[in-house]
């Protein structure tokens, strides 16, 4: 029985690399519940984008179950999946992911035209679009601009516009503010969190930046998460 209180819920986990001899990774458990905003720590190499892509259905656990939203990922088939991974996840790159040749209006709407289960959660995406670019401080004179004449700052606000758009359950976002000094990562992050924190979209935000992390509900060090990692240094 998973708890309808979870967003995540991690049991018995093992994933290791094909041809690797020991584990990448191995937890126990991990319980996110739903609207927490969860900042992810570790050092390069510890499986923290690993784990991303495990909770995602991009992978599969060797052994353990992961459950979403009381949906076991896991035992999805491959197609479903993506379903449920366009439907109900919205990701946050390091690189952004933008389509340089679109406005950014054209590139927030972009998960409602892929998803019908998002698109239904909007009554108007478009005034939607508008009311995200208006909180996340883009004003409207830039958004028939292509998304390639911004500046990064901006750039980064629009990827975060085009997750939140649909209202799904979670917000991944990996490493999105690495190239932004410090003012620059606090500002975008509040805005963020206010913004996922009105729908009540749990966020699992992945950073080596550890002076970010009192913006957020609970910190997870993968170290102490990883029993693999715990293994690997005793062996």
């Amino acid at each position: 029985m998973t708890n309808d209180t979870n967003a995540i819920l991690i049991e018995n986990l093992i994933y290791k690399w094909p041809k690797q001899k020991n584990n990448l990774l191995e937890i126990a458990k991990l319980e996110i519940k739903k609207g927490e905003q969860i900042f992810l720590v570790g050092p390069s190499g510890s499986g923290k984008t690993t784990l991303l892509n495990l909770i995602s259905g991009i992978l599969i656990p060797n052994k353990g179950n992961i459950s979403i939203d009381g949906i076991l990922i896991n035992k999805l088939s491959s197609y479903k999946r993506d379903l449920y991974r366009v439907n109900h996840i919205g990701f946050i790159f390091q690189q952004f992911n933008l389509i340089p040749y679109l406005s950014i209006e054209e590139n927030v709407l972009l998960p409602c035209l892929l998803s019908n289960e998002r698109n239904s959660h909007e009554s108007n995406a478009k005034e939607q679009t508008k009311r995200l670019l208006l909180e996340l401080d883009l004003p409207q004179e830039l958004w028939s601009k292509k998304v390639r004449q911004l500046s990064i700052g901006q750039q980064q606000r629009v990827a975060a516009a085009r997750a939140l758009l649909g209202k799904p359950s979670i917000i991944i976002a990996d490493e999105p503010t690495s190239s932004l000094d410090y003012d620059r990562r606090i500002s975008f992050l509040q805005l963020l969190l206010k913004q996922c924190q009105q729908q009540n979209t749990t966020v699992l935000f992945v950073s080596h930046d550890l002076t970010l992390s009192n913006q957020f509900t609970r910190t997870i060090n993968i170290k102490d998460l990883n029993l693999a990692s715990i293994e690997n240094k005793n062996a």
